[in-house]
């Protein structure tokens, strides 16, 4: 889930008001929370920014399944270069700094690039579901039908990012006062009815299709190693194993990750906004927010050509051979984007 619940603890106090009002937290407090997303923030953008560099450099990596790989590094350092700056220097000013115009820019884009992210690991699951467990339809996918995926969950974050904007709920600073989000204040019709179809459309959907899909590859996987006929099956098991394994420890770490976001905003829906612990309602989206350098270490530790990789930018080395060879052929999304 994106930013939907920074307000969750709105009912904290009558004093915040929007835009610059005082605040439910102490500066001490903020300055805290400065500090971390200004080292998140870092870690964020120099993280994702190495990811793309290994891409560039080494074609080997510049696959149709690691393409979505690369639409989810623009993810996260969409939130890491505009979203962790501007709440950074709202925390350390006390207060939300940038205005209403501001405000509405800030929550869009965390919601859309939050989103985005979804919508990419989905993408993701399904393209393990069709290498794995259909390989008869994975070898006929193009990267017109890749292409068409991502572009599909570009599309669904944009359209509920705008939604506040066009009037469909709205976007207001949170109770820190200090980040903007979806307007808790006005907890009508139109805000449930907006948060129940983004839980639904954009968590639940996407988290069942993400089951379904690994649940099927584990499966196939048992079936196949029961038979004994991994080496007659049409697929680089070494190869998609690997990305498999990275693939479903991203999935693991982006419920880690949200999961006690989640439960703020449907406490907030179902329940009483006072009674959500302030703890919990500043600590839950920051540490939903650490989706942004958390999968680059995973594409590293899960993944031997992404060590082959890193190893070979370290020592500078103009060309690393990454690819694990096979007399088997590769499915679409096995063959770099070059050939």
């Amino acid at each position: 889930m994106p930013d939907l619940c920074f307000d969750a603890y709105s009912g904290l106090t009558n004093d915040v008001t929007l835009y610059g009002g005082k605040s439910a937290f102490t500066q001490l407090e903020h300055n805290i929370v400065a500090g971390y997303l200004i080292t998140a923030g870092v870690i964020s953008l120099f993280s994702n920014i190495v990811v793309l560099l290994m891409f560039w450099k080494f074609k080997e990596l510049r696959t149709a399944t690691n393409f979505i790989i690369i639409n989810l590094a623009f993810t996260d350092i969409g939130v890491a270069g505009i979203g962790y700056p501007m709440s950074a220097a709202s925390d350390i000013h006390g207060s939300w700094k940038f205005g209403y115009a501001g405000c509405q820019i800030y929550a869009a884009l965390n919601i859309f690039f939050g989103m985005a992210s979804i919508g990419l690991l989905t993408v993701v699951a399904i393209d393990r579901y069709l290498t794995i467990c259909r390989p008869d339809i994975g070898q006929k996918m193009t990267m017109q039908s890749y292409n068409l995926l991502i572009l599909a969950a570009w599309l669904n974050a944009v359209f509920w990012s705008s939604m506040p904007v066009v009037g469909w709920a709205s976007y207001a600073p949170d109770p820190t006062g200090a980040t903007c989000t979806i307007n808790w204040r006005q907890n009508d019709v139109s805000f449930i009815s907006y948060t129940m179809a983004v839980i639904a459309v954009n968590f639940v959907l996407p988290l069942s299709a993400m089951f379904y899909c690994y649940y099927n590859v584990s499966a196939t996987v048992k079936r196949y190693k029961a038979s004994n006929c991994l080496d007659s099956a049409n697929i680089d098991w070494s190869d998609q194993m690997d990305v498999t394994k990275m693939s479903i420890v991203m999935i693991i770490m982006f419920l880690v990750a949200w999961s006690p976001y989640s439960i703020v905003c449907l406490w907030a829906s179902f329940g009483d906004p006072k009674t959500i612990p302030a703890p919990m309602a500043i600590i839950a989206p920051l540490f939903a927010k650490s989706s942004t350098f958390y999968n680059p270490c995973i594409y590293v530790i899960a993944n031997k050509k992404f060590r082959r990789a890193i190893i070979g930018m370290v020592r500078c080395q103009t060309r690393q051979r990454i690819t694990i060879n096979s007399q088997v052929p590769m499915t679409t999304s096995q063959q770099p984007l070059t050939q």
